[in-house]
């Protein structure tokens, strides 16, 4: 096996690749939406889908997508057609909780713009009614992906397989949503509780399922579902450990968010947990005081990031992070025979890139 960190380029090349069919797809799809819209159900209707959409276009990395085509073509799949189609309803899924979740955290930025609520506020001038109808469009683009999948050129077989796949990981999914904000009240919160809510809102919705969703489509069975799951599991920890590093320490012009909303939103990450445990009493009562105080100073906001780093919760995570990629290659190559060469050198240079991240 490669060394962690040194082999990430196939991966790199692949997933940009991708990203460019798929954002070219749902810009077609977008038209498409909003020209149905405006003419069946007025304009109403058409602003709320404008503000999902807006969210939708911006795209990110598109790894969601990328996993469902990979997974697909990695079981022997060959209809690019169709993927591509599962890879947008995917994506547009991704786009309805990146909405209901900005409505939760009350978030104003999402990849380097206006959050869908705040875009709605805008137009209507009331709150309330902005999160409304950003709620309502976040519903109407998920029932909207599951018609697209409910629509494939597959077997009725694969396609009701994989509508039960997604259905249950939406479930699990929101599970976590309930969770991690349930967390913030739990004084006696352990790691073993911010790693559940990782795998039911990350692990399981962010590599898992669109994996399983393109193996499904190809036709693998369940060795081949069950073989990729430690990989996707354990990297999906990777996957939200790193991101909440670069949520608390990235750079807002890198990660299209405020990289003070964590700590204001209250939210109980790894990094957070640890530093509560490992700090001084006076440390600890600060960062106490700091999460989920809207009205967090930039100063404060410093000073927690310190004691963050002070009590060596920042180099721990980043330990962890490791731990989980080191375990999820071990899988993967350990069940490589399942699959295809390019789809192993595919998530290897995931895992890997996943670390990349934060160093």
């Amino acid at each position: 096996m490669k060394t962690v960190g040194t082999d990430t380029g196939y991966f790199k090349t692949v997933v940009k690749q991708h990203k460019k069919a798929i954002d070219a797809d749902i810009t077609d799809y977008v038209e498409y939406l909003k020209s149905s819209t405006k003419e069946q159900y007025g304009q109403g209707s058409q602003d709320a889908i404008d503000a999902y959409t807006d969210i939708l276009n911006r795209g990110g990395k598109r790894l969601r997508g990328a996993l469902v085509i990979e997974g697909y073509k990695m079981s022997g799949g060959t209809n690019q057609a169709m993927i591509m189609q599962a890879a947008r309803a995917i994506e547009m899924i991704h786009a309805s909780m990146l909405v209901i979740d900005d409505v939760q955290d009350n978030s104003l930025l999402r990849r380097g713009g206006p959050t869908a609520h705040v875009q709605l506020e805008s137009i209507y001038k009331d709150r309330h009614l902005a999160e409304t109808l950003a709620t309502n469009a976040a519903l109407l683009g998920d029932h909207g992906a599951m018609m697209i999948l409910a629509n494939l050129d597959a077997s009725a077989e694969l396609r009701s397989n994989v509508m039960s796949i997604v259905n249950r990981t939406m479930v699990v999914t929101i599970h976590g949503q309930i969770a991690d904000p349930l967390n913030q009240l739990n004084e006696n919160l352990t790691e073993a509780d911010v790693a559940k809510v990782q795998e039911w809102k990350t692990a399981t919705y962010t590599i898992l399922n669109p994996l399983h969703v393109g193996m499904v489509l190809a036709g693998a069975g369940c060795e081949v579902t069950d073989g990729i799951t430690p990989f996707a599991k354990n990297a999906g920890q990777a996957f939200q450990i790193t991101d909440d590093i670069i949520g608390t320490f990235g750079d807002k012009q890198d990660t299209g968010k405020n990289s003070i909303d964590d700590i204001r939103e209250g939210k109980r990450t790894l990094l957070t947990v640890h530093a509560l445990d490992r700090a001084i009493p006076a440390d600890k009562e600060f960062l106490l005081k700091c999460l989920g105080n809207q009205q967090l100073t930039a100063k404060d906001f410093a000073r927690c990031q310190e004691i963050i780093v002070s009590t060596g919760s920042l180099q721990y995570t980043q330990v962890k992070a490791k731990k989980y990629v080191e375990t999820a290659r071990k899988s993967l190559h350990d069940n490589s025979s399942l699959w295809s060469d390019s789809g192993t050198e595919f998530l290897d240079g995931l895992a890997q890139y996943l670390l990349l991240r934060i160093n």
